[in-house]
Protein backbone atom coordinates (compact mmCIF):
# COMPACT_ATOMS: atom_id res chain seq x y z
CA UNK A 1 0.00 0.00 0.00
CA UNK A 2 2.91 2.40 0.61
CA UNK A 3 4.28 2.05 -2.91
CA UNK A 4 2.41 5.01 -4.36
CA UNK A 5 3.37 7.31 -1.49
CA UNK A 6 7.05 6.73 -1.96
CA UNK A 7 6.94 6.78 -5.74
CA UNK A 8 5.09 10.07 -6.05
CA UNK A 9 7.10 11.82 -3.37
CA UNK A 10 10.37 10.75 -4.93
CA UNK A 11 9.16 11.79 -8.34
CA UNK A 12 8.17 15.26 -7.24
CA UNK A 13 11.44 15.80 -5.42
CA UNK A 14 13.56 15.01 -8.46
CA UNK A 15 11.31 17.07 -10.69
CA UNK A 16 12.57 20.29 -9.15
CA UNK A 17 16.14 19.55 -10.20
CA UNK A 18 15.37 17.79 -13.47
CA UNK A 19 13.82 20.96 -14.91
CA UNK A 20 15.22 23.68 -12.67
CA UNK A 21 13.11 26.35 -11.00
CA UNK A 22 14.52 29.29 -12.91
CA UNK A 23 14.73 27.58 -16.29
CA UNK A 24 11.99 24.99 -16.29
CA UNK A 25 10.23 26.24 -19.39
CA UNK A 26 13.47 26.67 -21.36
CA UNK A 27 14.62 23.17 -20.42
CA UNK A 28 11.30 21.79 -21.54
CA UNK A 29 11.65 23.43 -24.94
CA UNK A 30 15.18 22.07 -25.33
CA UNK A 31 13.99 18.60 -24.39
CA UNK A 32 11.28 18.76 -27.05
CA UNK A 33 13.91 19.54 -29.67
CA UNK A 34 16.05 16.61 -28.55
CA UNK A 35 13.03 14.31 -28.43
CA UNK A 36 12.28 14.97 -32.07
CA UNK A 37 15.43 13.05 -33.03
CA UNK A 38 15.10 10.38 -30.34
CA UNK A 39 13.50 6.97 -30.60
CA UNK A 40 12.15 4.67 -27.93
CA UNK A 41 13.55 1.16 -27.57
CA UNK A 42 11.19 -0.86 -25.33
CA UNK A 43 12.63 -3.41 -22.94
CA UNK A 44 11.97 -7.05 -23.73
CA UNK A 45 9.63 -8.20 -20.97
CA UNK A 46 9.03 -11.84 -20.14
CA UNK A 47 5.63 -12.97 -18.89
CA UNK A 48 7.02 -12.86 -15.33
CA UNK A 49 8.27 -9.30 -15.88
CA UNK A 50 4.86 -8.21 -17.14
CA UNK A 51 3.25 -9.76 -14.07
CA UNK A 52 5.48 -7.61 -11.83
CA UNK A 53 4.59 -4.49 -13.81
CA UNK A 54 0.90 -5.31 -13.31
CA UNK A 55 1.44 -5.71 -9.54
CA UNK A 56 3.12 -2.32 -9.37
CA UNK A 57 0.28 -0.65 -11.26
CA UNK A 58 -2.33 -2.29 -9.01
CA UNK A 59 -0.56 -1.13 -5.86
CA UNK A 60 -0.25 2.42 -7.19
CA UNK A 61 -3.93 2.60 -8.05
CA UNK A 62 -5.07 1.26 -4.66
CA UNK A 63 -3.51 4.16 -2.78
CA UNK A 64 -4.85 7.71 -2.81
CA UNK A 65 -3.27 9.87 -0.08
CA UNK A 66 -0.12 10.14 2.05
CA UNK A 67 2.32 12.33 3.95
CA UNK A 68 6.05 11.54 4.15
CA UNK A 69 9.55 12.89 4.68
CA UNK A 70 12.06 12.89 1.84
CA UNK A 71 15.82 12.94 1.42
CA UNK A 72 17.15 14.02 -1.96
CA UNK A 73 20.68 13.79 -3.38
CA UNK A 74 21.26 15.88 -6.52
CA UNK A 75 23.77 15.48 -9.34
CA UNK A 76 26.40 17.46 -7.39
CA UNK A 77 25.92 15.34 -4.28
CA UNK A 78 23.98 18.00 -2.34
CA UNK A 79 21.59 16.58 0.28
CA UNK A 80 18.17 18.17 0.82
CA UNK A 81 15.27 17.12 3.05
CA UNK A 82 11.62 18.07 3.15
CA UNK A 83 8.00 16.98 3.54
CA UNK A 84 5.56 15.88 0.85
CA UNK A 85 1.77 15.55 0.86
CA UNK A 86 -0.16 13.84 -1.95
CA UNK A 87 -3.79 13.29 -2.82
CA UNK A 88 -4.75 11.58 -6.07
CA UNK A 89 -5.89 12.55 -8.55
CA UNK A 90 -3.80 15.60 -9.33
CA UNK A 91 -2.73 17.17 -6.02
CA UNK A 92 0.66 17.41 -4.33
CA UNK A 93 2.66 19.75 -2.11
CA UNK A 94 6.42 19.45 -1.55
CA UNK A 95 8.04 21.80 0.96
CA UNK A 96 11.81 21.64 1.39
CA UNK A 97 13.32 22.23 4.82
CA UNK A 98 15.16 25.53 5.53
CA UNK A 99 17.43 26.93 4.30
CA UNK A 100 16.02 25.77 0.94
CA UNK A 101 13.61 28.41 -0.41
CA UNK A 102 11.80 25.99 -2.76
CA UNK A 103 8.14 24.99 -2.73
CA UNK A 104 6.30 22.82 -5.26
CA UNK A 105 2.51 22.64 -5.47
CA UNK A 106 0.62 20.58 -8.05
CA UNK A 107 -3.10 21.21 -8.52
CA UNK A 108 -5.65 22.26 -11.16
CA UNK A 109 -3.56 20.65 -13.91
CA UNK A 110 -0.49 22.76 -13.11
CA UNK A 111 2.82 22.33 -11.32
CA UNK A 112 3.91 25.58 -9.67
CA UNK A 113 7.48 26.12 -8.42
CA UNK A 114 8.09 28.92 -5.94
CA UNK A 115 11.56 30.22 -5.00
CA UNK A 116 11.01 32.67 -2.16
CA UNK A 117 14.66 33.72 -2.09
CA UNK A 118 14.62 34.83 -5.72
CA UNK A 119 10.95 35.89 -5.54
CA UNK A 120 10.40 33.78 -8.65
CA UNK A 121 7.48 31.54 -9.64
CA UNK A 122 7.43 29.08 -12.57
CA UNK A 123 4.33 27.33 -13.90
CA UNK A 124 4.41 24.12 -15.98
CA UNK A 125 1.44 22.08 -17.27
CA UNK A 126 1.22 18.91 -15.20
CA UNK A 127 1.07 16.70 -18.28
CA UNK A 128 4.52 18.04 -19.28
CA UNK A 129 6.09 16.71 -16.06
CA UNK A 130 6.72 13.27 -14.53
CA UNK A 131 4.09 14.09 -11.90
CA UNK A 132 1.40 13.73 -14.53
CA UNK A 133 2.16 10.01 -14.71
CA UNK A 134 1.61 9.26 -11.03
CA UNK A 135 -1.03 11.82 -10.08
CA UNK A 136 -3.40 10.62 -12.79
CA UNK A 137 -6.88 9.32 -12.04
CA UNK A 138 -5.60 5.94 -13.24
CA UNK A 139 -1.87 5.21 -13.06
CA UNK A 140 -0.54 3.29 -16.04
CA UNK A 141 3.00 2.19 -16.88
CA UNK A 142 2.06 1.62 -20.52
CA UNK A 143 -0.35 4.38 -21.55
CA UNK A 144 1.87 7.14 -22.91
CA UNK A 145 5.03 5.75 -21.34
CA UNK A 146 7.47 3.03 -22.35
CA UNK A 147 9.46 0.72 -20.11
CA UNK A 148 13.02 0.86 -21.46
CA UNK A 149 14.66 -1.35 -18.83
CA UNK A 150 13.49 -3.93 -16.29
CA UNK A 151 15.51 -5.87 -13.72
CA UNK A 152 14.44 -8.37 -11.07
CA UNK A 153 17.23 -9.81 -8.98
CA UNK A 154 18.51 -10.09 -5.40
CA UNK A 155 15.09 -9.25 -3.97
CA UNK A 156 14.73 -6.00 -5.95
CA UNK A 157 12.58 -4.96 -8.90
CA UNK A 158 13.72 -2.00 -11.04
CA UNK A 159 11.76 -0.27 -13.81
CA UNK A 160 13.02 2.53 -16.06
CA UNK A 161 10.41 4.66 -17.85
CA UNK A 162 10.32 7.35 -20.53
CA UNK A 163 7.45 9.27 -22.09
CA UNK A 164 6.80 7.53 -25.40
CA UNK A 165 6.21 10.77 -27.32
CA UNK A 166 9.19 12.63 -25.83
CA UNK A 167 11.96 10.27 -24.68
CA UNK A 168 14.45 13.14 -24.84
CA UNK A 169 12.84 14.62 -21.71
CA UNK A 170 14.77 12.04 -19.66
CA UNK A 171 14.03 8.84 -17.79
CA UNK A 172 12.67 7.77 -14.41
CA UNK A 173 13.93 4.68 -12.58
CA UNK A 174 11.95 3.12 -9.73
CA UNK A 175 13.57 0.40 -7.60
CA UNK A 176 11.29 -1.67 -5.33
CA UNK A 177 11.81 -4.20 -2.62
CA UNK A 178 10.26 -7.44 -3.81
CA UNK A 179 8.72 -8.45 -0.46
CA UNK A 180 6.76 -6.55 0.63
CA UNK A 181 6.35 -4.52 -2.55
CA UNK A 182 7.67 -1.07 -1.58
CA UNK A 183 9.88 1.52 -3.22
CA UNK A 184 13.54 1.36 -2.15
CA UNK A 185 14.93 4.22 -4.24
CA UNK A 186 14.17 6.40 -7.24
CA UNK A 187 16.19 8.46 -9.67
CA UNK A 188 15.61 10.83 -12.56
CA UNK A 189 18.02 11.31 -15.44
CA UNK A 190 17.13 14.61 -17.10
CA UNK A 191 17.62 15.80 -20.67
CA UNK A 192 21.02 17.24 -19.73
CA UNK A 193 22.24 13.92 -18.26
CA UNK A 194 21.97 15.01 -14.59
CA UNK A 195 20.78 12.41 -12.10
CA UNK A 196 18.85 13.00 -8.88
CA UNK A 197 18.18 10.24 -6.32
CA UNK A 198 15.51 10.32 -3.63
CA UNK A 199 14.55 8.16 -0.66
CA UNK A 200 11.43 8.27 1.54
CA UNK A 201 11.01 7.80 5.27
CA UNK A 202 8.41 8.33 8.00
CA UNK A 203 5.58 7.54 5.58
CA UNK A 204 1.98 8.06 6.74
CA UNK A 205 -0.54 6.49 4.35
CA UNK A 206 -4.13 7.64 4.45
CA UNK A 207 -3.24 10.99 5.99
CA UNK A 208 -6.10 13.47 6.40
CA UNK A 209 -4.81 16.46 4.41
CA UNK A 210 -6.63 19.83 4.46
CA UNK A 211 -7.65 21.06 1.01
CA UNK A 212 -5.79 24.32 1.67
CA UNK A 213 -2.47 22.44 1.50
CA UNK A 214 -2.91 22.33 -2.27
CA UNK A 215 -3.70 26.01 -2.80
CA UNK A 216 -1.43 27.21 -5.60
CA UNK A 217 1.08 30.01 -4.91
CA UNK A 218 0.42 33.34 -6.63
CA UNK A 219 1.35 33.00 -10.31
CA UNK A 220 2.84 35.44 -12.81
CA UNK A 221 0.34 37.26 -15.00
CA UNK A 222 0.22 35.87 -18.52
Amino acid sequence: MNIVFRAVAALSAGLVLSTGVAGAQEAGNAAETEAASSSVVPAHLSSADRAWVAKIEQALNRSLTFQARIQQIDAEGKRTTGTVWMKRPGQMRLAYDPPSPLLLVASQGKVVFRDSQLDQTTVIPMDRTPLGLLLAQHVSLSDGVTITAFRHEAGLVAVRLVRTASPGDGSLTLVFYETPLALRSWSVLDAQGRETRVTLFDVHPGADIPASMFDLPAQPEE
